[in-house]
């Protein structure tokens, strides 16, 4: 098993999500997708715990790194 490090900041925020679940879906069960962000990715959370089965929601995690840098975490069940 291994993780997944996608920074998203240098990609138009249209595609962003998009490529986020692309990213995800590769995963296997118990790897997690790392994304790094220009902001909190909370509305992403939200859209991932209500529409995405596989995502583990508990095992979330977030950091806020620098203003414009936001690590976040999300496992895959």
């Amino acid at each position: 098993m291994s993780d997944t490090l996608l920074d998203v900041r240098d990609v138009p925020p249209a595609d962003r999500h998009p490529k986020i679940h692309d990213a995800f879906e590769d995963l296997a069960a118990g790897e997690t997708l790392t994304i790094v962000n220009d902001h909190e990715p909370k509305p992403l959370f939200y859209e991932f715990a209500a529409e995405v089965e596989s995502f583990d929601a508990e095992g979330y995690d977030v950091e806020r790194r620098a203003p414009d840098e936001f690590v976040a975490s999300f496992p895959k069940k």
